[in-house]
């Protein structure tokens, strides 16, 4: 009488377990292995590697100097000007065609 007392108190416990060791080992035979999705996918993650670290790379040798960062906000902010409509007309006003 005793122990299936202690089962019955523990039956979430129990069913939390048997659930956690169906999804294991449904997850083992169904997904694929480890080797096949690096085979598949080894070109993606090579390149990626190495733009990364060609991004790297060059943060690390080309640092910005104060003008040039202020030169870039020039840059962004004339751009954007331009894509808001709020530019003003080139200084020749002929066309090439002309």
């Amino acid at each position: 009488m005793e122990i299936p007392e202690k089962v019955l108190k523990l039956r979430y416990h129990i069913l939390g377990a048997l659930l956690l060791c169906l999804t294991i080992f449904s997850v083992v035979l169904v997904a694929p292995r480890l080797m096949t999705l690096l085979g598949y996918f080894w070109p993606l993650l090579l390149s990626t590697a190495l733009v990364l670290a060609l991004v790297f790379f060059f943060a690390k040798t080309c640092p910005l100097s104060s003008t040039d960062s202020t030169s870039f906000q020039n840059a962004g902010q004339t751009l954007l000007d331009y894509v808001a409509g709020h530019h003003e007309p080139p200084l020749d006003s002929r066309h090439k065609s002309d």
